[in-house]
């Protein structure tokens, strides 16, 4: 450890237009096709092997599945976040999978430490392919007059503004390295916001707007995507009040709380080929919040 099959249209077949007349598709030659790259099996688009991804809040919760899900896939993984210790522990596992790992120490939300997380996960590896920016914490009040400039920083810096800087920093390295995927992490809190988070909120809405920008920004060969998670039962979950939660969640479609291994499919598909047509994208991953 390091410390610091489904059919597919072709070429060959064809599609059917509203007038029932057939018209040859060439995935080579249609304008922002892809080269004639192969698309292959379903299984290989979602396969991750010889890629290399960066979670940030990768030692815990959702961060957590994402990478030991990364690795299971075939990817080395970056786990950063704030303690080492944790990250250490995350990357023994993504080792034990056969996979290389690097743990790193870095406070998101302090814009000064940015710099030297990317360039220790391209020191180590050589690239980052995969980019998710996971990082993230609310902080709770009583009233919203009780809210300090310093609270509202803090919760806006580590949300919004290492998002936006690490955006920046590997999406432009990914763009002159030939392409890449980032995945931001927001929150149904960003469209269905309440008193008792509104910094948070507000932060989160701003990630669903820096995923759609920054698809602009770096396309067409970075795709930029965002999971909007709804309640998933991690170690923050143990400061909620429960019996309210239950209450509540009777409303949602699912009736309960997400587990962190449910949020898997969805970082699978966005890091992986089998998102190669989409960008711009915020998935609702909430147990149907309605």
């Amino acid at each position: 450890m390091k410390s610091g099959g489904l059919g597919v249209l072709d070429g060959s077949e064809v599609a059917g237009n509203d007038a029932g007349i057939g018209i040859g598709v060439d995935d080579d030659t249609m304008p922002g096709g892809r080269a004639g790259r192969e698309l292959g099996t379903v299984t290989d688009r979602f396969d991750l092997s010889g890629k290399v991804a960066l979670v940030t809040g990768g030692s815990r919760g959702l961060g957590r599945a994402m990478a030991l899900a990364f690795a299971d896939s075939g990817a080395d993984v970056v786990v950063a976040s704030r303690k080492l210790a944790n990250c250490e522990s995350v990357a023994a596992q993504v080792e034990a999978k056969g996979r290389s790992a690097l743990a790193l120490a870095c406070n998101v939300g302090r814009w000064d430490e940015l710099d030297g997380l990317a360039d220790a996960a391209y020191d180590a590896f050589g690239r980052v392919d995969v980019l998710v920016n996971n990082a993230g914490m609310s902080l709770l009040y009583g009233d919203v007059v009780e809210v300090t400039e310093a609270m509202w920083d803090k919760v806006v810096a580590l949300n919004l503004k290492g998002v936006f800087r690490l955006c920046a920093l590997v999406g432009s390295r990914m763009e002159a390295s030939g392409g890449g995927s980032i995945v931001n992490v927001s929150s149904t809190g960003s469209i269905r916001p309440n008193a008792a988070i509104l910094p948070y909120a507000a932060a989160k809405a701003g990630v669903n707007a820096l995923t759609v920008g920054f698809a602009h920004t770096y396309g067409p060969s970075v795709r930029v995507n965002c999971i909007m998670a709804g309640p998933f039962f991690t170690d923050v979950s143990a400061a909620w009040d429960l019996e309210g939660f239950e209450r509540g969640v009777q409303r949602h479609a699912l009736r309960r709380g997400g587990q962190p291994d449910e949020v898997v499919g969805a970082a699978l598909y966005f890091a992986s080929d089998a998102s190669s047509f989409t960008t711009g994208s915020i998935l609702r991953v909430d147990g149907g919040i309605p």
